[in-house]
C-alpha cells in the first residue's frame, strides 16, 4: 500500500507554462504511473497476463486502452455498449485479437448493438451475462454466454444455492456457454486478512459449483471473479489457482488507483488519474476552497471525496457542485495555488470528464477525449 502522504509530488510535476494553460477543474492522466500500475498488476500474476480480465469501466480513454493492450493483456470486461465499441476499435487498430465480456445485464435493443459490434469486429470474441434460461434464446448466436451468479452481493445473478437454475442456463446455451461470472464486489472493507476471510468460503462454494456443473456435462471454459479489493485473495485461493488458466480476475481501479484502492494494504498501485484544481477562495481564517466540486469529483463513495497531493495538512469538507472546501489549520495556500486531487472513487470521476490532459515524462503531451464515458442512447440512424 502506498499512502497519498508518502507520494512524491515531484513525480506528478506539470511544467509551469502548462499549468498556466490548464483550465480547472481538469482530469489529468499520468501515463508513466499508468504503466507502473500495469507492471505492478502483471507482477501479481507472475507476468501471466492470461490470468487477467480487467474491467475497463474505469479507464474510459482509448489512449489508455492502448497501454493496456501493449502490456500484453488480451481479455477484458466492460459494462456499456460505448465502452465495448471504443475498446474493440482500439484492439483492432493494435492488431490484437481480444476477448471481451460485457458484464452488464443487457437486453434489447442493446443486444442488437452488441451483435453489430461482434459482426464489425470478427477477430474479437464478445460475450454477455445471462441469469435466466428463458432469456438464452433471445441472445444472438454471435455472442458467447457466461452464467452470472450471485455470491451475496445481491445486485445481479442467480443465487449460488440454485444450482439447477445455473445449470439450466449452461445447458440451454450449449456451445455458446463460456463459463461462470462471480463478482464478490460486496467484499471491499477492512484489512486484507478480513477480506480474505470473507472471500475464502465464497471461492470454496464457487469451486464446488464448477465441479457440479462439469459433472452434469457442461464444461466450464472460464471462471471470472473479483474486483480490486478481493482479486489478490482470489489469486491466492488454492482451488482457483488450480483452475488456472481458466480462472481470471477482473479488477478495475488498478490502472488508475484511487483513495479506496490506496487503503488496500496488499496493493502497491499509485494514483494515475487526478483532478487539477486551483484555490479560488479563503472563506475563513482556516479554510480554503478549490474549484472542483461534485461535478468534477465523484461524491457518492463517502468522505473525504479527495485528498490534496502535497498538502497533507488540508482536510476536505463536504463538496458542493463546483466547490470543495478544505480545513487548513496552518499555512493555507494562497489564491491561485494549483492543487492535484486524488479522488476517493476514480471510476465515476473519470466518467464526469469529457477530456483529459495527458502527462508523460513530466510534460503535457496532449489532450485526449474520454470517449468511452456515458451511455449510448439510440440504435441505428438518429431521428
Amino acid at each position: 500500500m502506498t499512502s497519498v502522504e508518502s507520494l512524491d509530488p515531484a513525480a506528478y510535476g506539470i511544467p509551469t507554462e502548462d499549468r498556466e494553460r490548464i483550465l480547472s477543474p481538469a482530469l489529468v492522466i499520468f501515463l508513466d504511473q499508468v504503466r507502473a500500475n500495469l507492471r505492478t498488476l502483471l507482477g501479481y500474476v507472475d507476468g501471466n497476463a492470461d490470468r487477467l480480465r480487467p474491467h475497463i469501466k474505469t479507464t474510459k480513454l482509448p489512449r489508455v486502452f492502448v497501454e493496456i493492450a501493449r502490456a500484453g493483456i488480451r481479455h477484458y470486461k466492460c459494462a456499456t455498449t460505448r465502452e465495448a465499441e471504443q475498446l474493440l476499435t482500439v484492439l483492432e487498430a493494435q492488431a490484437v485479437a481480444g476477448d471481451l465480456l460485457v458484464a452488464y445485464g443487457h437486453l434489447e435493443p442493446a443486444l442488437s448493438q452488441l451483435t453489430d459490434l461482434a459482426t464489425r469486429f470478427p477477430r474479437m470474441r464478445v460475450s454477455v451475462l445471462c441469469e435466466d434460461a428463458d432469456l438464452v434464446d433471445a441472445i444472438p448466436d454471435s455472442l458467447g454466454i457466461f452464467v452470472d451468479v450471485n455470491p451475496g452481493m445481491n445486485r445481479t445473478g442467480i443465487e449460488m444455492s440454485r444450482r439447477d437454475a445455473i445449470l439450466a442456463v449452461a445447458e440451454r446455451a450449449e456451445g455458446r456457454f463460456r463459463g461462470i461470472h462471480h463478482y464478490e464486489g460486496h467484499i471491499h472493507a477492512g484489512s486484507f486478512e478480513e477480506r480474505q476471510a470473507l472471500a475464502i468460503p465464497l471461492h470454496d462454494a464457487l469451486i464446488e459449483l464448477v465441479e457440479a456443473t462439469e459433472s452434469a456435462g457442461c464444461p466450464v471454459g472460464e471462471v471470472v471473479t473479483s474486483g480490486t479489493p478481493s482479486f489478490r485473495a482470489a489469486l491466492m485461493h488454492d482451488g482457483l489457482d488450480h483452475l488456472a488458466p481458466r480462472h481470471r480476475v477482473s479488477p478495475g481501479t488498478v490502472v488508475y488507483s484511487d483513495l479506496r484502492t490506496q487503503s488496500c494494504e496488499e496493493l502497491d498501485f499509485v494514483p494515475a488519474a487526478l483532478v487539477f484544481s486551483r484555490v479560488i477562495a479563503h472563506p475563513g481564517p482556516a479554510l480554503v476552497t478549490v474549484d472542483a466540486g461534485s461535478k468534477a469529483i465523484a461524491a457518492e463513495a463517502g468522505a473525504p471525496i479527495a485528498e490534496a497531493l502535497g498538502f497533507p495538512h488540508l482536510a476536505a469538507r463536504t463538496p458542493s457542485e463546483e466547490h470543495l472546501p478544505f480545513d487548513a489549520p496552518t499555512d493555507p495556500p494562497p489564491l491561485g495555488t494549483p492543487i492535484l486531487l486524488v479522488p476517493r472513487h476514480v471510476c465515476p470521476t473519470v466518467n464526469l470528464a469529457e477530456e483529459a490532459v495527458l502527462v508523460e515524462g513530466g510534460r503535457v503531451i496532449g489532450i485526449a477525449p474520454v470517449s468511452a464515458r456515458a451511455h449510448d442512447i439510440w440504435v441505428g440512424e438518429r431521428p
